[in-house]
């Protein structure tokens, strides 16, 4: 129908995705300039031979040596961080608007990871590309993202800036999370706070706040799931108790 002609002119072009496992997410019985290719020819008007040189370009833009032979080259002869490297070339090649990341460096050494979100960021500053990234590494969150938003149990719990929300958490599952890390340089003595309880079963879910059975600041309001709440012009949450969370200034 029209509605599905639409989205498809939209996925691949304007909207573009990287997913967890690049060996799942690339047919092995396909190269991988052909893979990256017949993206370019849906949403594109370029000829072959230009399609087959701007692969071959972006393949070279990832860091992949030797790209005029990778092109002709299968899933299972690239090594993880290649793949990843070529699914980013995939996601990237018709520009798209806004570019979702779902943990993209999962399973690769840090110095690929390093040089992964590198090359996003560099694509990001050249292409003007709107970057979701998806990741539990709080980490990353620092060191790459503008903006960060706090998921439990499938809903926004807190948002705002990277400061804000890491310097300055309001939500009790926010200032759990930066508990749990271990910090650099605090020593072998330092204390890491595990979560207490497990994440409730989806199908079971407690009334009102989701984190309520886990949280130390739960109270009879808690039963009611709470209406989200600005506590500056960017930094919202959704809790009751939040003045109580808010670390002392």
């Amino acid at each position: 129908d029209r509605n599905g002609r639409a989205m498809r002119n939209i996925r691949g072009g304007e909207i573009a995705m990287i997913f967890q496992d690049p060996m799942k997410s690339l047919n092995p019985v396909y190269t991988v300039g052909f893979q990256i290719a017949e993206n370019l020819k849906y949403h594109t008007r370029l000829a072959s031979r230009a399609i087959r040189e701007l692969t071959i370009e972006m393949l070279g833009k990832m860091g992949i040596p030797l790209p005029e032979k990778r092109v002709d080259q299968y899933p299972h002869e690239f090594s993880g961080g290649m793949r990843q490297r070529a699914m980013i070339a995939m996601a990237m090649a018709c520009n798209p608007r806004l570019l979702i990341a779902d943990e993209p460096t999962t399973a690769l050494d840090v110095t690929i990871q390093a040089q992964i979100f590198e090359t996003m960021l560099k694509l990001k500053a050249e292409h003007g590309t709107a970057i979701m990234l998806i990741t539990h590494d709080m980490g990353v969150v620092a060191e790459l993202a503008d903006e960060v938003a706090v998921m439990y149990m499938g809903k926004i719990v807190e948002g705002g800036t990277v400061e804000e929300v890491l310097r300055t958490p309001r939500h009790p599952y926010t200032k759990a999370l930066l508990a749990s890390i271990p910090v650099l340089g605090r020593g072998r003595n330092q204390q890491i706070e595990p979560i207490r309880g497990s994440t409730p079963d989806p199908y079971d879910r407690p009334v009102g706040c989701q984190f309520a059975p886990r949280c130390d600041y739960a109270g009879e309001k808690c039963a009611v799931m709470p209406d989200e709440e600005y506590v500056s012009f960017t930094h919202r949450v959704r809790c009751w108790k939040h003045q109580e969370v808010a670390p002392d200034e």
